[in-house]
């Protein structure tokens, strides 16, 4: 290494498994040996994997209702300003506040904000858009997308040790170990 070149830190390593049994298999044995931040990338939807990797609550459900609850009263706010403080009509001796013909277009703000908070709410806790990883360095992981199931341990989990945690994800039986520069 050239004096006073910089080595990149170490996003962690990258372990591939053939089958989708053995990577949580992997996760277990993983999980259990004190590793806790730890991801793994399959190219379908693997069955007890999101168990098995420990994953947290989400957030959307309340994100959404609270986009939700947001349309509604927005709506309701809305329509109550336009007929009734604004713009007030004495059509036909009916009242100007007339919740019942106000109830179809809250609903309908109600989903639309709900949606949005899903969507939006989506984005923000994934961290996307996200168009660089350094996952997308390591020339075999385009396989996650078709018939390989990876493993990555970070470098930034306590454990992490990078001799004794390759000869870890070697003993796992991974067809192969890779370093994950970042």
């Amino acid at each position: 290494m050239a004096e006073g070149k910089v080595q990149p830190p170490m996003y962690g390593l990258l372990a591939e498994f053939e089958t989708p049994e053995q990577l949580i298999e992997a996760v277990h044995d993983t999980r259990d040996a004190g590793y806790t931040k730890i991801d793994a990338y399959t190219p379908y939807p693997v069955h007890g994997l999101a168990q098995a990797l420990n994953f947290r609550k989400t957030w959307i459900p309340e994100i959404v209702l609270g986009g939700g609850l947001t349309g509604l009263v927005a709506g309701l706010a809305l329509q109550y300003w336009v007929a009734v403080l604004q713009y007030p009509m004495n059509i036909g001796g009916k009242p100007l506040a007339s919740f019942p013909a106000f109830m179809v277009p809250a609903f309908e703000t109600t989903i639309l904000f709900a949606a949005f908070g899903a969507v939006f709410g989506m984005l923000a806790l994934n961290g996307l858009p996200q168009p660089y990883h350094p996952l997308f360095n390591i020339e075999r992981f385009a396989r996650a997308s078709q018939d390989r199931f990876f493993l990555a341990i970070h470098a930034s989990d306590p454990q992490f040790n990078l001799p004794e945690t390759r000869r870890f994800l070697l003993g796992l039986g991974a067809y192969e170990v890779s370093d994950v520069p970042h």
